[in-house]
């Protein structure tokens, strides 16, 4: 579901090359990615916990691009585990 969503990245290697950044599959949704986006800027805009994960990532020097990425899949996490676990959503206080 995170690759549909177009949120897991992929390396890409040739041989021994390692040079290159990860990207996401091609086959996406992308109207489903944008939506994702949109609200992955949002969250780190007005979401505490999601806030803060995210300067914590971008002072340990990951691209801005990158972080927005990991953001971007927490909510499609979160809706797994709610499904998985059977319960109801509870909202953490980041601290």
């Amino acid at each position: 579901m995170i690759c549909y969503c177009g949120v897991a990245p992929f390396k890409h290697e040739s041989g021994t090359s390692i040079r290159g950044r990860s990207k996401v599959s091609h086959l996406a949704n992308k109207k489903l990615k944008t939506l994702l986006t949109m609200a992955a800027i949002f969250a780190v805009r007005f979401d505490p916990e999601l806030k803060l994960k995210y300067e914590q990532k971008v002072s340990e020097g990951k691209p801005k691009m990158s972080v927005l990425n990991i953001i971007r899949a927490k909510p499609i996490q979160r809706i797994f585990a709610v499904i998985k676990r059977q319960t109801v959503y509870e909202r953490r206080i980041a601290a």
